[in-house]
C-alpha cells in the first residue's frame, strides 16, 4: 500500500517552531492550495509537520506567502475530548521540502 502526499502551495501564515529537550525541533505551517472549479476556485488547507532539518530550514526561511512543495505522508490524531467525544486530526508529515519560487527579501 502507499500514504504518498505532494503539496504545493502557499503557506499561510509564518511558521511556528518547537524544541524539544531531547534536541528535536518541530515546525507547523498550513498550505493553501487553489482547486479549479466550474464556478468558483476553491482554496483547499493542508497541516503540514516538519521534524530536524526540515524543520529548522523551514523555520528559517518560509514566511507567509512563500510557495513550497512538501512531499510526506498522511498521518491521523485520534483521540477523546473532555466531554467524552471521539475526535480524529489529520496533517502531512514531512519527508522532504523544497523552497520554490524566487528568494524573498
Amino acid at each position: 500500500m502507499i500514504n504518498s502526499v505532494v503539496v504545493v502551495g502557499h503557506v499561510g501564515q509564518d511558521p511556528e517552531m518547537k524544541y524539544f529537550e531531547s534536541g528535536n525541533v518541530k515546525t507547523t505551517l498550513s498550505i493553501a492550495v487553489n482547486r479549479r472549479q466550474k464556478d468558483a476556485d476553491k482554496t483547499d488547507w493542508f497541516k503540514i509537520e516538519l521534524w530536524g532539518r526540515n524543520a529548522e530550514v523551514a523555520g528559517e526561511y518560509v514566511r507567509k506567502g512563500s510557495l513550497i512543495g512538501i512531499e510526506g505522508r498522511l498521518e491521523f490524531n485520534h483521540w477523546t475530548d473532555s466531554e467524552g467525544n471521539k475526535r480524529i486530526n489529520h496533517y502531512v508529515l514531512c519527508d522532504r521540502l523544497q523552497l520554490l519560487g524566487k528568494k524573498q527579501t
